[in-house]
């Protein structure tokens, strides 16, 4: 059997069967199967996770065969979709039917599922992440037994299976609330670290969507903003392969080449590269304008810190990275997500900034997102499940006020815990 790496290649383990269901059928079987001889089970999305959270001994299941939308309802303006469906996949599909998902995260590569699953999300003052626009889902439990589940239908549930990190069940379909087809005008600029800080209040307010990156070494970010427009227009392809490939993607890759070698130029590139970032703006149906492509690995840290203390965690963030001298030549991601009612989220119960750190990988990360963590952690910050941290579950008890409820749900739903690994024990299982 093949072994299973992750997209950054940080995470690879070989587990006794990779399976592959044609049909939530096929899914029962193989959850009872594995369940009779007493094997772990675990799913595989686009493998965008940066930790071990699908690595197991036992049954690896990939959904790639369970894929597309299975139907629109256009008075409730909900699409049903199966679980292995790519979003970069379901963007256009819904586009074709005259719909778009009402945010996405920057990246497109993953499953919904495993989208889901994770709390993935994108930035936006008034939008929460990919979980909140589910409105309902279906699990297969390790019993084999199919339980669909919304707000009216098993609260508990509802409110724990949104980010479940795959270990309630297998999620085989997702509904989730969908708009009309919108356009987005994408502005970027750039402007100093301090103006930007200063600002980011009214700028949230005024845009529909707003983030922006800092350079290390440059005092500046680079900034974007998203508006509904009614402009015509479309982002050629050359334009987008330009802009997005040629210059975010292999541009960039050929100077993390160069850095690698010889780590003193990090500062001077980096001015080169967020003058490269430049100011302008395009037109695009949404899910054209929110996600870009990332062809160029890293490794990721990111944390969600309640949003009033965000500004002074980054600038602490920001001078000790200056003051040690780290070598890392990649951006650092500044974000906001609306806070909800999901247990495990990281946006649990408050309105969230999240900081995202990357390393080339093929570089260590150890010392660098070791100082990232520490101060995130001093401001009251919750690590993105699907990103790299060292918190286990002694330390992440205190962070979730229904911490103890869904660790109920989850005994209900797998007593014998088919669906957890140790990693997984370590994480949602107190130590004494």
């Amino acid at each position: 059997m093949g072994a299973f790496e992750n997209w950054s290649g940080d995470v690879s383990f070989r587990p006794a069967k990779i399976a592959k269901p044609r049909s939530i059928a096929d899914v029962q079987r193989l959850v009872r199967a594995a369940t009779a001889a007493r094997r772990s089970v675990r799913v595989a999305g686009a493998g965008h996770s940066f930790t071990p959270l699908i690595e197991t001994e036992g049954v690896l299941v990939s959904l790639d065969r369970l894929r597309g939308i299975e139907s629109i309802d256009s008075d409730a303006l909900e699409a049903t979709v199966f679980a292995g469906t790519r979003l970069y996949e379901l963007g256009p599909a819904l586009a074709k039917a005259g719909y778009a998902m009402e945010n996405l995260g920057d990246i497109d590569r993953q499953s919904i599922a495993g989208a889901v699953s994770t709390g993935t999300h994108g930035t936006g003052r008034d939008f929460g992440s990919l979980s909140t626009q589910v409105t309902g889902f279906e699990l297969v439990l390790a019993s084999g037994e199919r339980l669909w589940c919304d707000r009216d239908a098993g609260a508990d549930v509802f409110a724990a299976g949104r980010v479940a990190l795959g270990t309630l069940g297998i999620l085989t379909r997702v509904r989730v609330r969908i708009v009309p087809l919108f356009r987005l005008r994408l502005a970027r600029s750039v402007m100093p670290i301090e103006e930007a800080l200063a600002s980011a209040a009214q700028l949230i307010e005024r845009h529909r969507n707003f983030e922006f990156y800092w350079f290390p070494y440059t005092g500046r970010v680079a900034t974007k903003a998203w508006d509904v427009t009614n402009e015509a227009g479309a982002v050629s392809k050359l334009t987008r392969y330009v802009d997005g490939v040629l210059l975010e993607n292999t541009t960039f890759g050929l100077l993390c080449d160069v850095v690698r070698r010889f780590p003193a130029l990090i500062p001077s590139l980096s001015k080169l590269i967020v003058g490269l970032s430049g100011s302008g703006s395009t037109v695009d149906i949404s899910h054209k304008q929110l996600t870009s492509p990332r062809y160029v690995r890293f490794n990721e840290m990111e944390y969600a810190l309640p949003a009033e203390r965000a500004p002074d965690a980054f600038r602490e963030f920001v001078a000790t990275f200056e003051r040690e001298r780290f070598p890392v030549f990649f951006p650092v991601e500044y974000r906001w997500v609306k806070g909800d009612d999901i247990w495990l989220s990281p946006a649990y119960g408050r309105d969230t900034v999240t900081i995202s750190i990357h390393q080339d990988p093929k570089l260590s990360y150890a010392e660098y997102f070791e100082m990232g963590e520490r101060i995130f952690r001093k401001h009251g910050g919750r690590p993105h499940w699907g990103k790299i941290h060292t918190l286990r579950a002694n330390d992440l008890r205190g962070l979730y006020p229904q911490w103890d409820s869904f660790a109920t749900v989850r005994r209900q739903l797998d007593p014998q815990g088919r669906f957890t690994t140790p990693y997984l024990r370590a994480l949602l299982e107190s130590q004494a």
